[in-house]
């Protein structure tokens, strides 16, 4: 492992605490380890790792947040997640390609909504007209993908910049269409993709509510 990422699993490790693990193993579910450390001491953990090592290069960062989520414990993988939204300014579309293998791995909406919501919106906000129109082309591919954590990624990852009263409304419409098209998944987790559509629409009836899908979307 890097020294930064030695750095956090320690720190996580020193946070451990059984009786919260057992609780968010309850909570959360999936097929992952947990150490029993709060989201605050993930996030003040991944704050201290980047004070100790800085300068870190967008090469620095993808490989760490990789080096993190390659051992299936949750607080290892919620760092990757933090470390990503710290510096997004950093990404590229070409990183969407890692973020995805993250969130076909990631299992649960607590590790696959910040992806969306905290690196692929604001990375996909800062992108020049080229890079949006490709990276745009790769969330539509994710909302027709039978993977239900890639359907719900595609409709959560716009909810910041609609929410500002930016982003492609018909876009967005459309990419509802193809999930709703694919929710005919059983099981706990056949859902996602369609509460995802629910939690969206629910977020900009507070502040778009003029914003309204066409009938039989």
């Amino acid at each position: 492992m890097s020294a930064a990422g030695d750095f956090i699993d320690d720190a996580l490790q020193r946070e451990a605490s059984w009786y919260r693990a057992d609780e968010m193993r309850l909570r959360l579910g999936g097929d992952l380890q947990f150490y029993g450390a709060s989201v605050g001491a993930v996030r003040g953990t991944v704050r201290d790792a980047l004070r100790r090592h800085t300068g870190l290069t967008r090469g620095d960062v993808t490989a760490l947040s990789s080096e993190l989520w390659s051992v299936p414990v949750y607080e290892r993988r919620l760092a990757a997640v933090v470390l990503l939204q710290s510096r997004v300014e950093l990404l590229t579309n070409s990183d969407l390609t890692r973020i995805e293998g993250f969130v076909r791995e990631a299992g649960m909406r607590a590790l696959v909504d910040p992806l969306a919501v905290d690196v692929v919106g604001p990375l996909m906000e800062r992108l020049d007209a080229r890079g949006r129109a490709r990276a745009h082309a790769v969330l539509d591919r994710w909302a027709g993908e039978p993977d239900v954590w890639l359907r719900r990624a595609a409709l959560m990852a716009p909810l910041r910049e609609l929410r500002a009263g930016g982003g492609e409304w018909d876009r967005f419409a459309r990419r509802v269409r193809t999930v709703l098209a694919g929710v005919g998944d059983t099981g706990a987790d056949g859902s996602a993709a369609g509460e995802a559509v629910r939690m969206v629409l629910d977020e900009l009836a507070k502040s778009r509510p003029e914003l309204r899908l066409p009938s039989g979307a």
